[in-house]
C-alpha cells in the first residue's frame, strides 16, 4: 500500500540521487548549469551595450527552466540504462507520476543557485509590478513543466545517454538559443519572424517581456500567447504520461 510517507520518501530519494549526489561529486555539472544561461546574458548585454539587460535577465530565467527540464532526459537515461534504477522503480508500487514529480524536483534543486543569482539580477535591473512578477513566475513554471514532460518522454525512448546529449543540444538551440528569448522578436526581420513562432518559448518570452514593460502587446496577442503556452504544456504533459515507454522497458 502506497502511503503519504512512502511517496515523500520516494520524492526525497529522487532529489538525493539525481541532484544532491551530482552536486557533491561532480561540481563541474553545477558550474555548467550556472554558466549556460549567464553566458548568453552577458553576451547579449555587451552587444546591446546594456540596452537589453532587463530582457536578457528575463530570458535567462526562461532558459534556466527550459534547460533544466530537457536536461532531465540525460539524467533519466543514465539512471535507467547504467544503474537500472527505472527497472527497480517499475517493479515497485511507485507510479509514473510520483517518479516524474520526484525527478522534476531534483532538477529544481539543481538550478536553485542559478535562480538565486538571476533573482538578484531581476530585483536590480527588472522594474515590474507584483502582478508582473507573478506573470513571470507562472510562465517559468509552465515552461518548466513543458520541458520536464518533453525530457521525460524522450528519455523513455532512448537506449543510450549519448543519444540524449544530442537531443539536449538540439532542443536547447530550438527552444532557448535561436528563439527571441534573450531579445525582443522585433529584432528579427519580418519575413523570418514567423519561423520563431514555431517555438513555444517565443510566446513565453513575449509574455514576460510584456510583463516587464519592454514589449507592449495588445490584449488579443497576449491571449494568444497564453493559450499557446498553456496548450503546448498540457498536451505534452498528457502525451508524456500516456505515451511514455514506462513499464514496457
Amino acid at each position: 500500500m502506497v502511503t503519504k510517507k512512502s511517496i515523500l520518501s520516494q520524492l526525497y530519494a529522487s532529489v538525493l540521487i539525481n541532484s544532491i549526489y551530482s552536486m557533491e561529486n561532480y561540481p563541474a555539472m553545477f558550474i555548467n548549469a550556472v554558466m549556460s544561461p549567464l553566458s548568453i546574458l552577458i553576451i547579449i548585454t555587451l552587444v546591446s551595450r546594456g540596452a537589453l539587460l532587463s530582457v536578457s535577465v528575463s530570458g535567462a530565467l526562461i532558459m534556466t527552466m527550459v534547460t533544466a527540464g530537457i536536461g532531465l532526459q540525460a539524467d533519466l537515461s543514465h539512471l535507467k540504462n547504467d544503474y537500472k534504477v527505472q527497472d527497480m522503480v517499475v517493479s515497485s508500487p511507485t507510479s509514473v507520476t510520483t517518479y516524474m514529480v520526484g525527478m522534476a524536483l531534483s532538477e529544481i534543486v539543481f538550478v536553485i543557485p542559478t535562480l538565486i543569482v538571476l533573482a538578484v539580477l531581476s530585483v536590480l535591473f527588472i522594474k515590474t509590478t507584483a502582478i508582473g512578477a507573478m506573470v513571470i513566475f507562472t510562465v517559468m513554471s509552465l515552461m518548466f513543466i513543458f520541458s520536464i514532460a518533453l525530457g521525460f518522454f524522450l528519455s523513455t525512448y532512448s537506449s543510450d545517454v549519448i543519444q540524449n546529449y544530442a537531443f539536449i543540444g538540439i532542443l536547447s538551440i530550438i527552444l532557448a538559443t535561436i528563439p527571441p528569448v534573450y531579445y525582443p522578436i522585433t529584432y528579427i526581420p519580418l519575413p523570418y519572424r514567423y519561423i520563431a513562432y514555431l517555438s513555444p518559448t517565443t510566446y513565453a518570452a513575449e509574455i514576460v517581456q510584456n510583463a516587464i514593460g519592454y514589449l507592449p502587446l495588445p490584449a488579443k496577442m497576449l491571449v494568444i500567447d497564453w493559450a499557446v503556452v498553456a496548450a503546448c504544456t498540457l498536451v505534452l504533459l498528457v502525451v508524456s504520461i500516456k505515451r511514455s515507454r514506462w513499464r514496457e522497458v
